[in-house]
């Protein structure tokens, strides 16, 4: 029922911008969004419901963290949208969307690298989402984009939040299975003298990698015999500067 409220609410909501935002205005006008979420679902409703009370800067600074920029010419309630949008893909919430994200070439911050290549850090600032402590996420997010100015604001109240978040930033991905993409091995080794590295923690039942198409690293898939193994090269290899501007990055498949 509550969530049938939450629907209707929305659905009222959304009408109401329609008609209110029908003739352009000063400063924010509407503009035709194109997004892939059902007003009908449960799932958005809920989170629209946590959107919605939200002061319009927190919620453009949430996507700026995001990499978002939010247009001048776009109002409120379709910004309120847009985040409703994000959190759920973010979240892979959305039915049918989760294989559509794609990673960034170009990471806009600290953060947003953080979020797409440490995948305990990610799982903790989802269960700060999932509790709706906005000053904790935004304290993370500056920290994780600029330690000393956080540590200048925030660290004499958020010391218990900074040490869980330096944990979950240095906290090997976890492995799941005995198969691993990796990726930063420079592209001159050759593809025999990274099988070779890799042998030297296991033994090794598939190999298989290519130069990247835009960097000078290699990157592929290794499945070792033993998810032990695997686990092993992660915590070995996983996150080591190799000199080049790039890290070694190997995640569980």
């Amino acid at each position: 029922m509550a969530q049938f409220r939450c629907a209707v609410l929305l659905l009222a909501l959304v009408s109401a911008a329609n008609a209110f935002f029908v003739a352009p205005s000063a400063g924010r006008t509407r503009q035709p969004l194109r997004m892939a979420i059902d007003y009908n679902d449960p799932v958005v409703a809920e989170e629209f419901a946590k959107v919605q009370p939200m002061e319009f800067d927190d919620v453009e600074e949430e996507l700026q963290q995001q990499g978002i920029r939010v247009p001048a010419s776009m109002n409120e309630m379709d910004v309120k949208l847009m985040l409703v949008e994000v959190r759920l893909r973010m979240s892979g919430q959305l039915k049918g969307t989760a294989a559509k994200m794609k990673r960034p070439d170009k990471f806009s911050s600290k953060f947003e690298e953080a979020m797409w290549t440490k995948p305990a850090f990610k799982e903790f600032y989802q269960t700060l989402k999932d509790k709706d402590d906005h000053n904790a996420q935004n304290v993370v997010a500056e920290y994780i984009n600029n330690k000393e100015l956080a540590l200048q604001r925030y660290g004499k109240d958020y010391k218990a939040l900074i040490r869980q978040t330096e944990a979950a930033m240095t906290a090997p991905p976890p492995v799941k299975s005995p198969t691993l993409s990796f990726s930063g091995f420079p592209a001159n080794m050759g593809e025999a003298a990274c099988k070779m590295t890799l042998e030297s923690l296991g033994s090794v039942t598939e190999f298989e990698c290519k130069e990247d198409d835009d960097f000078p690293v290699l990157r592929g898939k290794v499945t070792y015999e033993d998810i032990e193994d695997a686990k092993k090269a992660v915590a070995q290899y996983d996150g080591m500067d190799m000199g080049m501007g790039t890290k070694l990055e190997l995640t569980s498949v």
